[in-house]
C-alpha cells in the first residue's frame, strides 16, 4: 500500500498527461480557464497544456499526501518533504514559464537529492542512512550496509542522468512513458536485486524444535 502511495504522483502525472494530450486545444482552453492566472502572460500554449495540467495535478497530489499524513498524526518522511519542495519549485516554474524543461528536471534533481543525502550522511556525519532506516528490521554486517549504501548512491546518480538523456533526446510523450514504466520498472528491479544480495547475509533463525532443545540443555 505504501509503495502505491509513493508512486501515486507519478501515476497521476502519466494519466493526466495522456488524457489531456488527446485534445490539446481543449486542454489549453481548460488550463486557461482554471490556471491562466498562474501562467506568465495569462495564456497556455496548446503544445504544453497537457504537461502543465499534469504538473498541477502532481503538485496537488504530493501536497495531499503530506496533509493526509499530518491529519492522521503520522510522521512525514524526509523523502516526501524533499519531493514536495522540488516539485513545487520546478513544477511552479514549469507552470509560470509554460515550459516543460523544469518539470523534466524534477526526477533528476530528486534522484540526486536522495543520493547526496546518502553520500553526505556517510561522509560528514559518519552515519549510514540505510542502516538507520532498516537496521531495526534487518541484521547485516557493517560492510554489507556500506556496499548497499554505495549501490544506492550510484543508482540514484545514474537514474538522474538517464532521465535527462531521455528528456532531451526524445519527445515529451516518450519521456512521460519512461517516467512511469522505465523509472518504476528500474527501481523495482534494483530493489529486487538488493533483496537477493541481502538474503545471502541474513542470519537464519533456529527452528522451534532446535531452540527448545538448546534451551533444555
Amino acid at each position: 500500500m505504501k509503495l502505491l502511495a509513493d508512486f501515486l504522483p507519478v501515476i497521476l502525472f502519466f494519466v493526466t498527461f495522456k488524457i489531456a494530450g488527446r485534445d490539446t486545444e481543449a486542454a489549453a482552453a481548460f488550463a486557461n480557464d482554471h490556471f491562466g492566472f498562474l501562467v506568465s502572460g495569462g495564456q497556455v500554449p496548446g503544445d504544453v497544456a497537457p504537461t502543465l495540467i499534469a504538473t498541477v495535478v502532481v503538485i496537488a497530489a504530493t501536497l495531499a499526501q503530506v496533509l493526509w499524513l499530518k491529519a492522521r498524526r503520522q510522521a512525514v518522511g524526509g523523502m516526501l518533504w524533499a519531493s514536495l519542495a522540488i516539485v513545487s519549485v520546478l513544477g511552479g516554474a514549469t507552470i509560470w514559464f509554460h515550459s516543460e524543461t523544469f518539470i523534466k528536471w524534477k526526477p533528476s534533481v530528486l534522484y540526486w537529492t536522495f543520493g547526496a543525502a546518502l553520500f553526505l550522511s556517510r561522509l560528514v556525519w559518519k552515519r549510514n542512512l540505510l542502516k538507520l532506516m532498516m537496521g531495526s528490521q534487518i541484521e547485516l554486517p557493517d560492510s554489507v550496509w556500506q556496499r548497499l549504501n554505495l549501490a544506492w548512491i550510484a543508482f540514484f546518480g545514474l537514474m538522474g542522468l538517464l532521465n535527462l538523456w531521455v528528456a532531451y533526446r526524445f519527445a515529451t510523450d516518450v519521456w512521460v512513458n519512461f517516467k512511469l514504466f522505465g523509472g518504476i520498472g528500474l527501481m523495482m528491479f534494483f530493489v529486487l536485486a538488493q533483496s537477493l544480495y541481502m538474503a545471502r547475509y541474513l542470519k537464519d533463525e533456529p527452528a522451534d524444535g532446535q531452540a527448545a532443545e538448546k534451551a533444555g540443555q
